[in-house]
């Protein structure tokens, strides 16, 4: 299972939200570079970086620091926040991304994602945000009525390979993951399920790499040194 430490970004800085909440913010940091190469140091064979003002206004106010984070690390850097057209796409390419995430675009706009697949093939994912099974759109601030399953087996269906699963409630509580609607993702569909949300002992890797997950992204539970990226990553990537 691979292992992908998390860094988000609001107003260039590095930062945690508890349950997708722009106004419960912590902030660890304004050096984004920095926070990469520790990751990097510590044997992260991946990197997983939000643009929380893309998501939440579709403008990509953070494309430096991600073009800079993308330069400063020989591993790969996916990306996601934002993406709402294929300029927006585009512009994460050139500047060294190896994935881009495709989010509330999904919902609103699945044309562009079977485009994207078919420009950047494997290139790209789509991140599924989920509140009580149902997707959440617009920096997690619209809740619609499309359930999270029904929208992995039509992306499915486009020729995406790769979802980024979020269960909202359970982000930035260090309450553990979603695992059992990961597991019915994971099962309905698939696709190459990475768990995110919550994840904050080794008990809880223990249950996604369990129930075959591709990955987990962790995020708060590294800025608060709770898990320990070398001793994570030894324990499940080798």
């Amino acid at each position: 299972m691979r292992i992908y430490p998390a860094i988000d970004l609001k107003g260039g800085q590095c930062v945690r939200l508890k349950q997708g909440k722009f106004d419960d913010v912590t902030s660890y940091g304004s050096n984004p570079v920095e926070r990469a190469e520790i990751w990097a140091s510590c044997g992260a064979s991946y990197i997983h970086v939000v643009d929380l003002d893309g998501a939440r206004t579709g403008n990509g106010e953070n494309l430096s620091a991600i073009k800079n984070i993308a330069k400063s690390v020989k591993i790969p850097v996916q990306t996601g926040g934002g993406i709402r057209n294929i300029e927006n796409i585009k512009e994460r390419m050139d500047a060294g991304v190896s994935r881009v995430i495709i989010g509330t675009a999904a919902i609103n706009n699945p044309e562009l994602v079977a485009e994207a697949v078919k420009l950047y093939g494997d290139k790209i994912a789509v991140g599924v945000d989920a509140s009580n099974g149902y997707v959440a759109v617009d920096g997690w601030e619209k809740i619609t009525d499309v359930k999270a399953v029904d929208l992995c087996l039509k992306m499915k269906n486009i020729g995406v390979k790769t979802v980024i699963y979020t269960d909202i409630s359970k982000d930035g509580m260090m309450q553990g993951p979603n695992i059992e609607s990961t597991k019915e993702l994971i099962e309905s569909t698939g696709l190459n399920i990475i768990a995110s949300g919550g994840i904050s002992s080794m008990a809880d890797l223990e249950k996604v790499s369990a129930i075959g997950a591709e990955g987990a992204i962790i995020g708060k539970a590294l800025y608060n040194s709770t898990l320990n990226l070398a001793e994570v990553i030894e324990k499940f990537e080798k």
